[in-house]
């Protein structure tokens, strides 16, 4: 980043104090009991920046997770705790100011990615990654995102998508269908199985849409992508977005409900998977009206199953655990059994399963341009973990992390690829 580069950007025509005051609010408004008991355990014990892959590659202490909670737990301290109206007759805690909060753009979007290693760290069993997301509600009703998610967060908007308004998917899915040779139905009237996709998958990452095609195909499944609900990622999610989040969800459970699906089936994408699976019931105040699972289950389902078969490829290959499908998901198991069934040797990484450390690229900052020198220092250490296990394959099971993972051997120049779990699959399913 250069000097003249500012280390924040902002949004709307609000003045400070008006930025300050909605941040403060949307604070105030997430201290649930949860969230009170978090912040009142921390015990400082900074267990959790040795667990951050921000803090270990750069040594910086202003990574520290729980510091990146500072203007959130003030607030909470001056508003909702059980002495706040001590703490601000008295002038204990200072308000955060829009000084502060344009800092904490900074260690709230460039510097992490929700990924939840610092909760698993924690002694006190504070989620730190769930009071992050929460902080980053205030972000956005104060208008202080990175400039980047912003774009993304109108796009979405407008389109429902970042990729693409829905009235083109038609188009896109038959020219995809054409260019790899296979069936990819659309806007069925009825289905099964509502298949959704990532924005990469939709561009430059076409490869994985119909290889999901063509597995699906191969399975005998019931199932169309549909105009009305196909982008899983969510970028309401990740900006902290509520509005937008809660839209995005709908337009897939809904959709499926219209179609008479009874399983929404989420593209190799992280955080589509805990924007969906895991906080789409909120939205509805009951259990969900369909099933929400992610390719992964698809996959290893499908294989026990007998539906689809794979030949062995006989390799050894190691794998990278997407933090939101495995750590905060807990698909750990069913991937390598995906890996089993292809007949790898499995070598894991030196931290692995709910322990591994984080592409560097989730919950957004992969898109956040300007934290694209720190991604690259979290993406040497994935990089030597990989090379210590000599192992011929490279595989993941997130498209995100894969994007990222590319981004950092090309900015490198390593001569590795990382790999996706459905394309192997897809490439070996047996007659």
């Amino acid at each position: 980043m250069s000097a003249t580069t500012p280390a924040f950007d902002r949004q709307s025509e609000q003045d400070d104090p008006t930025r300050v005051e909605a941040a403060m609010a949307s604070f105030v408004s997430q201290f649930g009991v949860t969230a009170a008991l978090h912040i009142e355990s921390c015990v400082r014990c900074g267990l959790c920046a040795e667990a951050c892959h921000f803090h270990v590659s750069t040594g910086d202490a202003k990574y520290t997770p729980v510091l990146k909670l500072d203007p959130f737990r003030r607030a909470y301290l001056r508003e909702a705790s059980p002495f706040a109206p001590l703490v601000r007759a008295l002038g204990l805690v200072k308000k955060p100011s829009i000084a502060d909060l344009e800092h904490w753009q900074e260690l709230l979007y460039d510097s992490c990615n929700m990924c939840g290693r610092c909760t698993v760290a924690c002694p006190m069993g504070i989620d730190i990654a769930e009071l992050v997301k929460e902080a980053r509600h205030g972000m956005f009703k104060a208008g202080l995102l990175p400039e980047r998610l912003a774009l993304m967060d109108r796009t979405a908007r407008q389109w429902g998508s970042t990729a693409t308004p829905g009235e083109d998917l038609p188009d896109i899915l038959a020219e995809v269908a054409a260019e790899h040779g296979v069936e990819i139905p659309c806007d069925l009237k009825s289905a099964d199985v509502l298949v959704t996709a990532a924005p990469a998958e939709l561009g430059e990452h076409t490869k994985s849409l119909a290889d999901a095609a063509k597995i699906l195909n191969h399975s005998g499944a019931r199932w169309t992508m549909h105009s009305a609900g196909f982008d899983a990622s969510n970028i309401g999610f990740n900006n902290g977005d509520l509005e937008l989040q809660e839209r995005l969800t709908r337009a897939l459970v809904d959709t499926a409900v219209k179609i008479g699906a009874k399983t929404v089936l989420l593209p190799e994408c992280g955080h589509a998977y805990g924007a969906a699976r895991w906080e789409a019931a909120k939205w509805y105040g009951a259990a969900l009206p369909v099933r929400i699972i992610h390719m992964t289950e698809f996959l290893d389902e499908s294989i026990a199953s007998g539906k689809i078969r794979v030949n062995p490829i006989g390799e050894s290959a190691t794998f990278h655990d997407p933090c939101q499908i495995v750590r905060r998901g807990g698909l750990e198991s069913a991937a390598r059994r995906v890996l089993a069934a292809l007949g790898f040797e499995l070598r894991e990484l030196e931290n692995h399963g709910v322990t591994g450390y984080c592409c560097g690229g989730g919950g957004g900052v992969v898109s956040n341009q300007r934290a694209t020198p720190l991604r690259h220092k979290v993406f040497a250490m994935k990089r030597d973990q990989v090379e210590a296990t000599g192992a011929k394959h490279f595989v993941t099971s997130c498209g995100q992390c894969r994007i990222t993972l590319e981004m950092g051997a090309r900015h490198a120049g390593w001569n590795r690829s990382p790999e996706s779990l459905l394309e192997l699959v897809a490439d070996n399913l047996a007659a």
